[in-house]
């Protein structure tokens, strides 16, 4: 028998025991060991079966229990001083509280999925992660930062793998009211709601529900609700579940819904309204159009309004493949805003956004990440390598330009160090080191010896052996119902073998399997006499990928031989709490993506906080922070003739390194056991990269880099009436139709001799012809370097030129009544030897464009 529809019954707390209900309310519990402690300690099983979730923990046990705590004065006064701890940690002042000068009041911060605690599974990977991350060090640094999400329904999916090692998933609905969750209400007790208006006539209508993530607000959209009809109930269903106009659906209403709410929780709350919104990946690019839409509400035109939203919008991309952007049918897309979904808005002026109006791109398809580059005038990839990964693969958007000048800076991600950081681990550097976490602690230092260090790592690793072995348990029941788990299950994993972890989505570039590439060198490598290793496994395919479900099924079906199965395993339905184990008990973490398809991999981040070691393709964050002694670096066979030698050569350099390098030095013990020569590369690990790896970091960049900069050019172009705005909308389309008139007619040189030598000056003198424009709307530039064949430039530096003869600036360029060419001129010092190449190029100029390149207009010499 099933019920027909499941609710949450909230318990009764005693009136001593209220302080737990506010401490379950706020998911900082998710990163605050002494709460979640405190929590666990009402009954550990109940706290472990909950997936560590407060609020379903409440709900579940017995009410004896909690009268027995409520005579507890001791448990009552712990519980009344954590509750003061949280409140004193929302209102004191923190690190952004403390910075002088400009910064944005409030930063909107959206996010297709949010991964904060197991208990709220509304992620799916990497992605998710990263933005929970990001909230919780925004929380920690104190920024006015507020989320912005979909509620789904079904979150992901649940796997489960079927007896021949197929991936199963399974939908279970969440109840909000059994989660860490409110409704936005009006003060008079209403929901507040926002709606977007659909073709036919049709509305949706979405409530907003309310996470508090410690300082943070995260207000995440469902549309799950009476007003909508049965069909649109279903849009905040899944997580990245349907087709392409559901999909359409979930990200207007996460974009322009997302805005809407925003600014009605702003009113509600009292907090300014956001200056800067930061588009976390294309998914929620349409926010942009919501707020070129309420600018033309206020009086401007649609150029001008494009000018104020860009100037307060940061994206960040993540993917680094064309096949990961989210394209629609660019008839889909007119037929849904040929509506009164954004007053205001042309549906021609907002197609053109998302246009691959490029070499290479499609004339019918609607390209978010291009929508999202276009609203964006601050843009970022997530570590150094996708960065330059990412200049490559959009510089369509700025032809002319080499991908070094494509205005897409970098911002290496980083992980949630209280997140991630076993207790232990932590403990051990508050105890030995006086220090408050890990990042600073002086890990160098005699007062934790190698003892010591080496110990609590075997303590995690256990851990997670026990964990595993709970999951496989789990897992084999619920294939076999009533049955009794084999005994080998209870043997599966060694604590005291070196343990690899590989563990995230599973799409086929992160070659799940590389490391089956020859079973039996695998083999060989996990039944070694002298020193194996064993290996743990877990990730989940999207359901629609039947290639990935298939890596998955061909390593099941590898460690179901008798032989191996207790040296690899495939634990089922990865998730944040399974994580939390992981990747402290694992002591190498394994990373074998095809180059440069990996953005970033924040898995390795977090082995590394906790001491584990990386052994991983030189991709995503790896290249900034491998030295050599922090793990290992797998060779890249780049140039190898086909996809199948590339991963042989990359396979076998993997098979090698894991026998000859990474395990040997696992197994040299000292006298009392312990390996040196690891705990020393333990401590460095530690120390080197624990504050670079850390979302603290990574939050702060952000600030400095991009979202004071992103609310200074916002408030520039705002004040007055706008009035800058205005004015940059004109110069910009003044420039762009002069600009195909544009053009450096002739380039003289002088003041080398016939064989130059360093120390020599090259003088020059470019003409320009700018068709009306004046020179001070243009920057001339000489661009030189070391020549190449096929007269490519390297190692590029550029110089300015200085009009020559102008009187006046603002008078239209041209020395002649007819408006000649322009003279520029300048010298550049020759200052190093070899292969010598220049060009001289003009590019627009004005103080509110962040990059010479931004407009996408540049004229070269020929």
């Amino acid at each position: 028998m099933k019920a027909i529809r499941k609710f949450t019954v909230r318990a009764v707390l005693p009136e001593p025991l209220a302080a737990l209900d506010e401490l379950a309310g706020n998911l900082r519990w998710s990163w605050h060991e002494p709460t979640r402690r405190l929590f666990e300690h009402i009954a550990p099983e109940l706290w472990r079966g909950s997936c560590n979730d407060p609020v379903a923990l409440l709900g579940a046990v017995d009410p004896a229990r909690l009268a027995a705590l409520a005579a507890d004065a001791g448990y009552v006064a712990r519980a009344d001083a954590l509750r003061d701890d949280l409140r004193q940690y929302l209102d004191r002042p923190r690190w952004y509280q403390g910075l002088t000068g400009d910064k944005p009041a409030a930063i909107a911060y959206f996010s297709p999925e949010f991964g904060i605690a197991a208990a709220l599974p509304q992620y799916s990977g990497g992605l998710g992660i990263l933005a929970g991350d990001h909230l919780k060090s925004a929380s920690d640094l104190g920024l006015p930062l507020v989320g912005v999400g979909l509620f789904y329904r079904a979150g992901y999916f649940s796997q489960s793998i079927s007896s021949d090692g197929w991936q199963m998933e399974q939908y279970p609905l969440l109840d909000p009211d059994g989660l860490p969750l409110s409704i936005l209400r009006r003060p008079d007790g209403s929901d507040v709601q926002v709606s977007l208006a659909l073709p036919d006539g049709r509305t949706l209508n979405a409530r907003i529900w309310q996470a508090r993530v410690g300082r943070i607000r995260l207000l995440m959209l469902d549309t799950d609700i009476p007003e909508n009809p049965d069909d649109l109930r279903l849009v905040t269903d899944r997580l990245y579940g349907g087709g392409g106009e559901h999909r359409l659906l979930q990200e207007l209403l996460l974009g322009i819904g997302g805005a809407r709410a925003v600014k009605l929780w702003s009113a509600l709350s009292g907090k300014p309204e956001p200056e800067v919104f930061h588009t976390n990946e294309g998914h929620a690019g349409f926010l942009g159009l919501e707020r070129i839409s309420s600018l033309i509400g206020e009086g401007l035109s649609f150029n001008e309004a494009l000018q104020v939203a860009r100037a307060g919008t940061v994206f960040t991309t993540h993917t680094p493949v064309a096949a990961g952007i989210d394209r629609f049918e660019r008839d889909l897309i007119r037929r849904y805003f040929e509506t009164d979904l954004l007053p205001g808005v042309a549906v021609d002026d907002l197609l053109a956004l998302g246009a691959e109006n490029y070499e290479g791109g499609s004339p019918d398809v609607f390209n978010m990440a291009i929508m999202g580059l276009r609203l964006g005038q601050h843009a970022n990839g997530v570590s150094k390598l996708h960065g330059e990964v990412s200049r490559r693969m959009f510089k369509g958007l700025w032809p002319g330009f080499d991908p070094a000048d494509v205005p897409i800076d970098s911002i290496t991600n980083g992980v949630h160090a209280p997140t991630w950081t076993d207790p232990e681990l932590l403990e051990l550097a508050q105890d030995r080191l006086g220090a408050s976490d890990t990042s600073t602690a002086d890990w160098a230092s005699a007062a934790v010896t190698d003892h010591d260090l080496w110990s609590v790592r075997g303590r995690m690793r256990l851990q997670f052996v026990e964990d595993a072995r709970r999951r496989l348990r789990s897992a084999w029941l619920e294939q076999n119902p009533g049955g009794i788990p084999p005994a080998w299950i209870d043997q599966v994993f060694d604590p005291n073998v070196l343990t690899i972890g590989f563990a995230r989505r599973v799409p086929t570039y992160k070659r799940l399997t590389l490391m089956l590439h020859d079973p039996e060198r695998l083999r060989a490598l996990l039944l070694h006499p002298e020193h194996p290793i064993q290996i743990v496994i877990a990730g989940k395919s999207h359901p629609a990928d039947d290639e990935g479900k298939r890596l998955i099924q061909q390593i099941v079906k590898f460690a179901a031989d008798p032989e191996l199965r207790t040296r690899i395993a495939f634990l089922p339905d990865y998730n944040i709490a399974m994580a939390q184990l992981m990747y402290p008990g694992t002591d190498v973490w394994l990373n074998n993506p095809l180059r440069p398809l990996e953005a970033c991999g924040t898995s390795g981040m977090k082995a590394a906080l906790n001491g584990g070691l990386n052994l991983s393709i030189l991709d995503g964050w790896w290249p900034e922070y491998f030295d050599g002694l922090n793990g290992w670096a797998i060779p890249s066979a780049d140039a190898a003739g086909d996809p199948a030698e590339r991963d042989r050569l990359e396979a076998n350099a993997l098979y090698d390194l894991i026998e000859h390098q990474v395990a040997p030095p696992f197994y040299e013990r000292n006298a009392d056991g312990v390996p040196e020569r690891w705990v020393r590369a333990i401590r460095h690990t530690l120390a080197t990269l624990s504050p670079e790896l850390s979302a603290d970091r990574m939050v702060r960049e952000y600030v400095e880099r991009l979202y004071r900069p992103a609310a200074r050019y916002e408030a520039l172009l705002s004040t007055n009436d706008y009035r800058a705005a205005r004015e940059l909308a004109a110069w910009k389309s003044r420039i762009s139709a002069a600009w195909p008139g544009v053009a450096v007619t002739h380039v003289e040189s002088g003041g080398v001799v016939s064989v130059p030598q360093v120390g020599d000056e090259l003088h020059l003198r470019a003409h320009v012809q700018l068709n009306g424009l004046s020179v001070r709307d243009v920057t001339v530039e000489v661009v030189y370097g070391k020549s190449l064949a096929g007269d490519d430039l390297s190692d590029v530096e550029v110089q300015a030129l200085e009009p020559d003869g102008t009187p006046d600036p603002d008078v239209a360029a041209g020395p002649s009544e007819g408006g000649g060419p322009t003279l520029f001129t300048g010298t550049v010092e020759l200052d190093r030897a070899g292969a010598f190449g220049y060009t001289v190029r003009v590019v627009p100029r004005n103080d509110l464009l962040i990059s010479s390149a931004e407009m996408g207009l540049v004229a070269v010499a020929s």
